[in-house]
Parts: structure tokens; sequence; C-alpha cells
């Protein structure tokens, strides 16, 4: 018996599958298949139930998991303590979103590359809750998107926040704002996918107001979204510094809203019961370079905020003003 058997035990019954443990130990179904044949030769039981479609737990196989995850947490705190970091090693798949990979995931990985040499990292962008769907089912190791994790099985640690903004184009041309969620619904809208935590915010953000879109045209990125918007296409939602140049060009500009979306939040998310220590040291190093504004500090930004105009904000209108549109194309 070795400790390579017991952790692809671990992962076989922890993920439910033989499948997702190879997936999860970069391994092949046929090798955790004979690691845990070997397992159970040695100790002369059977650990997994076959007679049904899937594989289940037997009554020693459930008593074994405890010594199991003891024996991994036990060398993870080995390695913790005791091993060097450069000694750290292995595979992380680590998921992204737009955001942090416009900004400073370069920063990131070459802060990683520097500190922990014999770490491989596989990077994933992609929206919001298609990351959360592959942490949860063991696909990736760790997160960095908008948002935390409901539920106590997350471990989340704050990167900061993000100024996002309601943009157009000027060839919109949208009348003197600021709108109110019925008056902007009757623009086109550009969001991002279903699944983001980005139209999750703009619906909420309708939704507060009473108020449904006309119509809404989705897309799976934010370039493309600002591209959009940019030819007079509709009204997007996009953070103010990944898209300082088309302002500054005056390609976009900026929607004055009533009332103003909050900024975004940023985290870094793994499970409770994923042990990695690598993952945690990554979710540390990423909270030290994000240059996100710090969470809930007044005038704190780390970075100066884009100065829209020095002209005086237009006198707010009626929060009864305009008709709510009761049709929408999602």
């Amino acid at each position: 018996m070795n400790i390579r058997q017991l952790e692809t035990f671990y992962w076989a019954a922890k993920l439910g599958s033989f499948t997702a443990a190879a997936e999860r130990l970069h391994s092949t179904q046929s090798t955790v298949s004979m690691r845990i044949l070997d397992l159970e030769r040695v100790l002369g039981v059977a650990l997994f139930d076959r007679s049904q479609r899937t594989s289940r737990l037997t009554a020693k196989g459930r008593a074994l998991m405890g010594y199991a995850e003891r024996l991994i947490e036990l060398r993870r705190e080995i390695q913790e303590s005791i091993a060097a970091p450069e000694a750290l090693s292995g595979l992380v798949r680590l998921g992204v979103a737009e955001v942090v990979s416009l900004t400073w995931l370069p920063r990131l990985v070459k802060t990683l590359h520097a500190r922990y040499p014999r770490i491989t990292l596989e990077l994933d962008e992609a929206l919001t809750g298609e990351l959360m769907d592959k942490l949860r089912a063991g696909h990736l190791d760790i997160v960095l998107t908008s948002g935390r994790g409901r539920g106590l099985n997350f471990i989340t640690r704050s990167l900061g926040t993000v100024d996002f903004r309601w943009m157009a184009s000027p060839a919109l041309a949208l009348p003197p704002g600021p709108f109110y969620p019925r008056e902007l619904a009757k623009w086109p809208i550009i969001a991002l996918s279903r699944e983001s935590y980005h139209h999750a915010s703009i619906e909420q953000w309708f939704r507060g107001g009473k108020a449904v879109a006309r119509r809404v045209d989705t897309c799976k990125s934010m370039g493309v979204a600002a591209a959009l918007a940019a030819a007079g296409l509709g009204v997007t939602f996009l953070p103010v510094r990944c898209f300082r140049d088309r302002l500054e060009q005056r390609d976009l500009e900026i929607v004055e809203t009533v009332p103003a979306m909050a900024p975004v939040e940023f985290t870094a998310m793994t499970l409770a019961d994923r042990i990695e220590p690598i993952t945690e040291l990554i979710a540390e190093v990423a909270a030290e370079v994000s240059d996100f504004d710090a969470p809930g500090a007044a005038g704190g930004q780390r970075h100066p905020p884009f100065a829209i105009s020095p002209e005086q904000p237009v006198a707010a209108k009626s929060p009864t003003a305009g008709k709510q549109i009761g049709s929408t194309a999602r």
C-alpha cells in the first residue's frame, strides 16, 4: 500500500467516478482502476460496490475515506511546513475571468513562475458560471472571477473591486441622461451570456427598477460587447479601466444611470474539500499582485479613476419617467 493508491482512491470516491479521478490526477482511467484494485488486494476487501452503474463505496470504503483524507492532509502540512517553495511541483489548472486576463494575469504568471519554478499552469478563460461549474466538477483547481461562491464549501479571498459603467457609442444618439432602468430598457442592451455574472448583474439592475429590457443581445467576450456597442448597436456594461482607450478616442462614452451600479468584486475561489497546498499559495499571490481597487475603501483606489467629464451632471429625471417595456428577446 502506498500514498499514490490512497490518493487515487480518495479522488475516485470524492469525485464519484474513476474517469473524474483520472482527469483530476492527470492519469488514465485504466491506471486509476489498477491502483484501486491493487489497494483492494493489499487490504483484502472491496472498497467500491461495482454491482451498480456507478461505483459506490462499500462500508469498508467509507471507513477508509477518513484515513485517506487525514493522510493527504498530513502530506499537505508537511509540504507547507517543511518543503522549500521551489520544491512544490505539479500542474495547477487555473480558471480566470476575462477582466483578470486583460489586466494583471501576466504579472501573476510571472510571479508564480519566479517563486515556484516547478509549477506548471494550465489557464482556462471563461465566463463565471462556466468557471464555477468546472471548479465544482474538479476540472479546475482554483478560479479568479467575479462574485463569491455560495455555500460553506468555498474558500474565498477578495482580489478587490472593478468599476463597471454603462457605455454606448455617440452614434447611438442617446438623449441626455441620467437614465433610470425603465428608460434604459427602451434601448438595445448588449450583455455577456446568461451563465455570466455580467448578465446576472444587468438583470438585477433592471429588475430593481421594475423594468424589462426590450432586447438583450448576448456574446461571450467583453471585447466583442465593446465592439458591438462602438458600432452603435446598443448599450453595454464594461469595466472602465479595460476600455479606457475607447473612451478617450470617443468610440464609446459613459452613460450615466440612476441608481449607479456598485463596483464588482473579484475573488480567488477554491473548494474547501480539495486539499492542495499550492492553490492557497496561488490565491495569496493573486491578492498580492492584483491592482483592482481595495474593496470598501472610500477614495482608496489603487489606480486613478477615469475622468469622465469636468462638466456638471445633468439634473436627474423623475423615476417615473418613461414606460416599461414588457417584452424581451433573451
